[in-house]
């Protein structure tokens, strides 16, 4: 059976259901279409060693946690020959950076989960883990093409989805019970300026689309992570019609699948970044509110292009825009639910939405 190490961030997200769900799911994704795979992290200041095992378990998959000297999981010696015997590594957001380990695989794709953040990084010469890669794909289908306002880096980039393992998220046909929404307010990175513009954070969107709870009259919630700090946010939000959730109520993968699963749809803005720069980026946690037939509507960043909306996935780029189509989604909610889980099936499923890694890769099972 052919071997691909997958390298990301679980350890390190273990305040992040969601986070850990992407790095799952790519990792079953390969799984579920005929590989043996190998999970590896980098253990970081503040990671969660149980959270790592915890997934494992999960996922039923060997998975070797990198502390310093030390491998958890397995013994280094068996590390080594599961990267030196592999077919392919799948490194996630470029995590894994030790070039004694990466070069042990004969084969190296960097996988670039935050389009825009990283060319705009890498072109004003940080160090993003690009280097050393034979393939270099991309979540954001107009990253590399005349549609989105980015660099190249010098690279061909890919683009791929993000898989989904349907099995995991079995479609709820319940009726609509309100908006909801997971978000970090300041986010990871804070913003980013290139070619003589800033672009903000998730926050600066979700302020230009803060009323649209009250616009509509409809249930709107958003588990927010909000730093004690932005105390103004937190007042214009829930005085706009937001019922905050704390974080804890998506910390683990189990607790955001529940999150995901028993909402009546999605409500969701992104990143400026992503935004401004028609990256083409989607959402992971999207593609989960879809295979668990909750419609979506969500702020678009050229991935439109891409990916067929106005059936279980509805785009807005105004407050009117997403007032008016938030109307819409709930007056046919069954209709756009049945779309959603379809569309689903039909992109993100592991056999589709991987392809063109399989392909660009030319490995099999």
């Amino acid at each position: 059976m052919t071997t691909i190490v997958v390298a990301g961030a679980l350890a390190n997200k273990h305040r992040h259901g969601g986070s850990q769900w992407v790095r799952m799911s790519w990792a079953e994704g390969l799984a579920r279409l005929g590989f043996k795979v190998v999970f590896c992290e980098r253990l970081h200041p503040g990671g969660d060693r149980r959270a790592f095992e915890r997934a494992m378990r999960l996922l039923h998959m060997p998975g070797a946690l990198l502390d310093g000297d030390r491998v958890h999981g397995m013994e280094r010696s068996e590390l080594e020959h599961h990267l030196e015997t592999s077919s392919l590594l799948v490194n996630l957001s470029g995590h894994l950076r030790d070039p004694h380990l990466t070069r042990r695989c004969r084969l190296r794709a960097f996988v670039d989960l935050d389009p825009g953040y990283t060319q705009i990084w890498h072109d004003q010469g940080h160090d993003v883990g690009l280097a050393d890669h034979h393939l270099h794909l991309t979540v954001g289908a107009n990253v590399g093409t005349r549609h989105a306002m980015l660099p190249d880096c010098g690279v061909r980039w890919i683009a791929v989805r993000q898989p989904v393992v349907l099995e995991r998220w079995p479609a709820n046909g319940d009726g609509f019970s309100g908006f909801t929404t997971v978000a970090s307010w300041r986010g990871a990175f804070g913003p980013v300026s290139w070619n003589g513009r800033t672009h903000g954070v998730k926050a600066h969107q979700f302020r230009t689309f803060a009323g649209v709870p009250q616009a509509t009259g409809l249930p709107f919630a958003i588990a927010l992570e909000l730093h004690p700090a932005d105390t103004a946010d937190r007042d214009r939000l829930a005085g706009a019609g937001w019922t905050l959730l704390h974080p804890d109520r998506v910390a683990t993968p189990a607790r955001f699948a529940r999150f995901v699963r028993t909402s009546g749809a999605e409500f969701s803005v992104a990143q400026g970044v992503y935004v401004e720069t028609r990256s083409g980026w989607f959402s992971d946690r999207t593609v989960r509110y879809l295979a668990s037939g909750r419609p979506v509507l969500v702020q678009d960043t050229g991935f439109s292009r891409t990916i067929p909306v106005g059936e279980g996935l509805l785009t807005f780029s105004t407050p009117g825009e997403a007032a008016v189509r938030a109307r819409q989604l709930v007056a046919d909610h069954a209709r756009h639910g049945a779309a959603a889980r379809a569309l689903a099936e039909h992109l993100f499923a592991p056999e589709r939405a991987l392809a063109p890694l399989i392909a660009a890769s030319g490995v099999a099972p």
